[in-house]
């Protein structure tokens, strides 16, 4: 009995032993997790400044004006008879050219008393001056430009200097001007009516300063200049040749409580 009993437990071990061992399955492989990007574009984040409110500041009280440029007439007039043009506006300066009756012309400036036009011709380049009474003008020859002495440039002569001033006499409302006098060389007469020295002065008459082109041979001249305007009188001399203007040689004028004024050469 005990025989079959060891005999049973031997081939129970046996039977186990030789059981096939059960094999777990393989795990399946790791599957990496794809990145996905986006289409929406990332945005940095910055760090937001805060924005300065400006203080009431009181704003300037001034306002500002725009210039005003005055605005000039160029007018049309008709020659009314032969006449000469000059290169100043008044009867003593040298002759430009003339002026043909019933020519066309354009005038695009006036001396301040509007005694005297500067014109050419219409669509030209080179003015010249006549006497307003020569003219029969379109319109208001106070509308024009005062020409004299700004723009206009009288030529200058290359072969002679400026006058030299030397004295100035004042006796009351009459003031004296006297100068050295410069040769002309001969033929530097432009004709036997050519005076040689052009003395442009701007005086007092009446309460208003009043511009008188004057002209002489000689070596000084006496003027009025009267009291009571507003501005200063003064005074400019040309010596003059055929070719051109010498100088010009400010005059230094001499006020009313100053009997005399003694010019250095």
């Amino acid at each position: 009995m005990q025989k079959r009993l060891w005999i049973g437990i031997c081939l129970a071990w046996i039977l186990v032993s030789c059981a096939p061992t059960e094999v777990s399955p393989p795990s399946a492989p790791a599957v990496a997790t794809p990145i996905i990007e986006s289409s929406t574009p990332i945005t940095p984040t910055t760090t937001s400044t805060p924005t300065l409110l400006p203080t009431n500041t009181p704003l300037p009280t001034d306002t500002f004006t725009p210039s005003f440029t005055p605005t000039f007439a160029i007018l049309r007039a008709q020659v009314l008879e032969t006449s000469n043009c000059r290169y100043g506006p008044g009867a003593p300066y040298l002759y430009f050219t003339g002026l043909v009756t019933r020519s066309n012309l354009e005038v695009i400036g006036r001396r301040e008393d509007s005694q005297w036009l500067y014109v050419q011709a219409i669509g030209g380049h080179h003015p010249c001056w006549v006497k307003a009474s020569q003219m029969n003008v379109n319109g208001d020859i106070n509308s024009l430009e005062i020409y004299y002495p700004d723009p206009t440039i009288l030529p200058q002569s290359p072969y002679y200097p400026p006058a030299v001033v030397t004295k100035v006499l004042r006796e009351g409302t009459q003031v004296k001007v006297i100068w050295l006098d410069i040769p002309l060389r001969p033929g530097d007469e432009e004709d036997q009516f050519m005076q040689h020295y052009i003395i442009e002065v701007w005086h007092c008459e009446g309460g208003q300063i009043v511009f008188d082109p004057l002209a002489t041979n000689d070596t000084s001249i006496t003027l009025i200049d009267e009291p009571g305007c507003s501005q200063s009188s003064h005074g400019r001399i040309f010596m003059q040749e055929k070719h051109g203007f010498a100088g010009p040689a400010e005059i230094p004028w001499p006020p009313y409580t100053t009997a005399t004024v003694t010019a250095t050469p």
